[in-house]
């Protein structure tokens, strides 16, 4: 597998430097960012947040600007992001037209590591990178694994 050839365009195109990485499917890590596809309304919006993390409902629910917010099924966003594998898409929001919405813990890293579109190829960018490619809104919408298994 590789990258999918729409994000690594972009990045080239758009200077920023990367590393690409290729990893075992189970690859986890505090500075490996999942993305979320949320229906919130009438719109999808993504949701990223530490690979380590689970979404918290009822803080986003709060946090975000809409009256209606529940997880896309794989079936209802598969057509949004054509060139990746289900699950493995990339938190580039605005290349699939797609709000992006980052969990506030992932601010303090230095950089991000991020699915590239397939499950075993990922990147990794300084998170300065990811904020001026991308402009998320900063939320708080996550919790510890531990702490959510507990609610």
């Amino acid at each position: 597998m590789s990258i999918a050839n729409r994000i690594r365009d972009y990045l080239e195109e758009q200077k920023v430097p990367y590393t690409h990485c290729t990893h075992r499917l189970a690859y986890t890590g505090r500075q490996m960012a999942k993305t979320i596809v949320l229906k919130a309304d009438s719109q999808f919006i993504l949701l990223v947040l530490p690979a380590v993390k689970k979404v918290n409902m009822k803080v986003l629910r709060d946090e975000l600007p809409f009256k209606h917010v529940e997880l896309a099924t794989e079936k209802e966003f598969a057509s949004l992001f054509p060139d990746c594998e289900l699950g493995a898409m990339a938190p580039l929001g605005n290349l699939y037209h797609v709000s992006v919405y980052v969990d506030k813990s992932l601010t303090d890293d230095e950089e991000i590591v991020f699915n590239a579109g397939t499950h075993v190829d990922t990147i990794r960018i300084k998170y300065a990178d990811f904020v001026g490619l991308v402009r998320p809104t900063v939320i708080q919408a996550a919790l510890p694994i531990e702490m959510a298994l507990n609610q």
